[in-house]
Parts: C-alpha cells; sequence; structure tokens
C-alpha cells in the first residue's frame, strides 16, 4: 500500500462515496474500479455487418451447471450485455435495464434505442457515487446491439461515464487487450473474422490457461436483428 493510501484511510477520505480526498479522488470509486480489473474480461467488437461479444466466464467448479454461469445478458431482442466486477451488482443494472426496455416498447411500439439503455445505467451508476450511504455499483458494463440501420458497441464506467467503441474490453489485462485491438482490428472486418479476432487474442492473452468452455460467444447481425448465441461446438469452429 501506498503512503498517500494509508494517510488517506487514516484519514477516513474512503469511508463515504462522497467526499473527495485532497488528490480530488473519490477513493471508494477508485476502489470499485480496482474491483473491475478483477473480474474476467470481455470483448466486444462492432463489425461491418453486426456487433459481437465474447465473454470469459472464467474458471468454474465442474458441479455447476455451465449454463447458469452465463456471462452475456439479453436485455431485449436486438440489446445484449457483459459485465465484469461484481456480477450480483451488474444483475441488478441488467434488470433494470430489461425494465426501461420493455416499457418502451409498450408505450412506443417500437425498441429501444442502445443508447437510451447505456445512458438510463449510467445515470443510475452516476447517483451511487454522490449519495452517502451507499456505495459505487463494482461494476463495469458493456452493451452492444442494433438500432434501425446499424449496430453499436458501448460500456460505461464505475463514475457514470460511457463511451461509444469500435471495439473495447472490461475486465482483468483489458489494458493488453486493448493494445492488441488497436493493432488488428479492421472496420471492414465481418461478424465471422470479429469472433476469430476475440478469440485468439484471448487465446494470447490467457496462454495455457485458454479454454474454449470458459467463454460466451454472442452476436446480432444487422441483417438479422436479433441475438444469437454460439454453443462450445460451433465456437471450436473459430479457433486455429
Amino acid at each position: 500500500m501506498e503512503i498517500s493510501d494509508m494517510q488517506h484511510q487514516v484519514m477516513g477520505y474512503d469511508r463515504s462515496a462522497t467526499m473527495f480526498s485532497p488528490d480530488g479522488l473519490l477513493l471508494q470509486v477508485e476502489y470499485a474500479e480496482k474491483t473491475v480489473r478483477l473480474g474476467t474480461a470481455s470483448i466486444g467488437i462492432n463489425c461491418s455487418d453486426g456487433v459481437i461479444i465474447i465473454a470469459d466466464k472464467g474458471k468454474k467448479d465442474f458441479l455447476i451447471i455451465p449454463e447458469s454461469a452465463d456471462k452475456v445478458y439479453e436485455i431485449d431482442d436486438h440489446v445484449i450485455a457483459s459485465a465484469a466486477g461484481i456480477l450480483s451488482d451488474a444483475r441488478i443494472l441488467i434488470n433494470h435495464a430489461r425494465l426501461i426496455s420493455q416499457q418502451h416498447k409498450v408505450t412506443y411500439d417500437s425498441p429501444i434505442d442502445v443508447e437510451s439503455v447505456i445512458r438510463e445505467i449510467s445515470d443510475i451508476k452516476q447517483q451511487y457515487t454522490q449519495h452517502p450511504g451507499v456505495r459505487p455499483f463494482g461494476v463495469a458494463l458493456m452493451i452492444a446491439g442494433k438500432n434501425e440501420t446499424e449496430t453499436k458497441l458501448y460500456t460505461t464506467e464505475i463514475t457514470g461515464n460511457y463511451y461509444e467503441y469500435n471495439a473495447t474490453s472490461i475486465g482483468e489485462n483489458d489494458n493488453k487487450i486493448k493494445e492488441l485491438l488497436r493493432k488488428k482490428y479492421k472496420k471492414e472486418m465481418k461478424v465471422e473474422e470479429g469472433i476469430k479476432l476475440g478469440l485468439n487474442i484471448f487465446k494470447e492473452v490467457l496462454g495455457d490457461n485458454f479454454d474454449v468452455n470458459r467463454f460466451n460467444v454472442s452476436y446480432i447481425k444487422k441483417e438479422e436483428k436479433r441475438l444469437r448465441r454460439l454453443g462450445v461446438e460451433e465456437i471450436k469452429n473459430y479457433i486455429k
């Protein structure tokens, strides 16, 4: 632990999500960001014909039913999400996103815009950085989906900021994964090429720990407009 961190804790700056340290930091937010980087990674890639999320579920006890530990969540027919960090925190936000998506469909008789979903989640996360007696959500979320004519990919941070990406990563080793994406991503690549790229990046990053059974691969193609999940045998076809 660094000396400045010890001083901050002695002074109590990390006891509230609403108290700034002398360095201008919200220490509870800083701690939550470290929690996110302890979670297994997800990669999102927006391709010319669709958008992909590849999520690493991590190593699980063989007694666990694999389908109960999936890390790609369906928000609506045309919107999917993944998370890194405290997944029970993610569940609350995902359930809220599902609710507003259904409310939008009932009210306006049309699918919700992908950015509206990420904005709603980000607003909630921001609120939890400025109210006493609560802690920030310890999770980063990746949202991907299809609007009328194009696919979108977003991530939202602990603070409530959100950004749109061509390709990105959240969770463990995210900086290394992003560096590989910068080198290998091409805007014109198809969904099939994107899946191969994402899995090969995981293979490079994880090394001997790479196991096809620990991944969820889902995508939404522009022409289909619906979530499609790949089974383990289908995923194997994309690995060199």
